[in-house]
């Protein structure tokens, strides 16, 4: 009965897929220009726009790919022993402002800056992570196409805010760096269990680090229309 009904919810995920690709693309570039950084002509108000677009979305996928993992792979026990500690985000280290009063201090620039160093970071881990569920036997294919387009669209988040901070802060080119990670090389075969706690560490972490890159960028985006009134 439940294998059926995550079936059904993977079929019409599918079905429904084309639409979200659809809402992700950028409407102010020709059809084939469907990278956030291919928009020369697009005003510095609507690229905000569609990057906070694509980090709604991309928050949204995680939420959903973090919840079916659960209910596929960690029973309750294991998800309160998660939460309880000992798994740590591989973002924890990078200088990150975490308070309400840190967010609502730091300037518009280290805002951009918090962002991209998270995107940065999840790219490699994302790569891996998608390489680790191939190996699954049972994992849903519904799973591993939003691992998959999280995976395509952080590449694509990272170029709009690379051309945010290009405009907004007149900082000329900047070189494109990926972090990498030790504890994620693909040719480490761990045992199955501490593979799945592994691997559900980095989707939670993600959801996490994107619901963070999606409050950053409306934060800013809050700032530059109504800048004494943003909670």
């Amino acid at each position: 009965m439940y294998l059926s009904s995550v079936m059904q919810w993977g079929a019409w995920a599918v079905l429904l897929w084309p639409n979200l690709l659809t809402l992700s693309i950028p409407q102010d570039c020709r059809e084939e220009q469907t990278g956030l950084s291919r928009c020369p002509s697009i005003s510095l108000e609507k690229l905000l726009d569609r990057v906070i677009q694509h980090a709604e979305l991309i928050y949204r996928v995680s939420e959903e790919s973090c919840a079916l993992y659960e209910d596929m792979f960690i029973p309750m026990p294991l998800q309160i022993q998660r939460n309880q500690g000992g798994y740590a985000c591989i973002t924890n280290t990078l200088p990150i402002p975490s308070s309400r009063n840190e967010i609502q201090q730091i300037s518009d620039k280290w805002l951009l800056h918090s962002v991209l160093m998270l995107v940065q970071s999840w790219i490699e881990p994302l790569v891996y992570l998608k390489t680790s569920l191939d190996r699954y036997d049972a994992a849903p294919e519904v799973l591993l196409n939003k691992t998959k387009w999280v995976s395509e669209k952080l590449n694509s988040l990272e170029q709009g805010v690379v051309t945010l901070i290009q405009k907004m802060l007149d900082e000329g080119t900047l070189t494109i760096n990926h972090n990498e990670h030790g504890l994620l090389q693909n040719d480490v075969q761990p045992e199955m269990l501490e593979s799945v706690m592994r691997d559900y560490t980095l989707l939670s972490c993600f959801k996490k680090d994107a619901h963070k890159m999606e409050a950053f960028l409306k934060l800013l985006k809050c700032r530059q229309t109504d800048k004494y009134n943003c909670s």
